[in-house]
């Protein structure tokens, strides 16, 4: 398969479809099945979205279970990766770390499986921002996190000490690459599912989502 960024990766971070253990903060909303079936609805899309567009290689990087039916119904077993660290930004800056320097990419994305409006062009906005002049590329969320982060080299200091789960998360990080002098581009702000109040824009979505009530 050709790609139209051959030397970049695009890092989907990804829970294993555990009955329970997914969306739950959707729990109280949707139940345990039916917070499971809209996980895996969203997981599905990114991956689809990703391999349909050919921009970059998708490699699937997962809590748990690389061998899980839905991971490999979305990626090659090869390209399926555990993911390393204590918190979140530990176990983003391994995965950068092993992409941009182990694997030897030029540049990467990490994404996750929360924001059903990401789509190819919003991906090829991200990966043309690090062709250019900008080291770090941001897709902001409205709730003040953000939906995408890529590099084209390891930035560590990125992922550290930052309010994962706040409000906090984007200013936060914005401030850090300001303080290590990095060159950002900050794409247009997406929104994502985290709470019963987001689950009405799914039916606005084409295909929506809707098969898991």
């Amino acid at each position: 398969m050709t790609f139209k960024f051959p030397d970049s990766r695009i890092a989907v971070f990804a829970r294993e479809p555990i009955l329970g253990k997914v969306k739950t903060r959707l729990l109280a909303a949707l139940g345990e099945e039916g917070a499971l079936a809209l996980y895996q609805q969203m997981l599905a899309r990114i991956g689809s979205c990703i391999g349909t567009a050919r921009l970059a290689q998708l490699d699937l990087w997962v809590t748990s279970n690389p061998s899980h039916e839905s991971f490999l119904s979305i990626c090659n077993e090869m390209n399926i990766y555990v993911q390393e660290g204590d918190e979140l930004g530990e176990k983003m800056a391994f995965t950068c770390d092993q992409t941009l320097v182990t694997e030897a990419a030029q540049s990467m994305l990490i994404v996750g499986t929360d924001c059903p409006v990401m789509d190819a062009d919003y991906l090829e906005a991200a990966l043309s921002s690090l062709q250019g002049d900008s080291d770090v590329v941001i897709g902001p969320a409205e709730d003040g996190g953000y939906v995408l982060i890529g590099m084209r080299q390891p930035q560590a200091a990125l992922f550290a000490d930052i309010s994962w789960g706040s409000e906090r998360v984007l200013a936060e990080t914005l401030a850090r690459a300001k303080s290590l002098h990095l060159n950002y581009h900050l794409l247009p702000t997406l929104w994502d599912v985290d709470t019963p109040a987001d689950l009405p824009r799914l039916q606005t979505l084409n295909p929506s989502l809707t098969h898991y009530s």
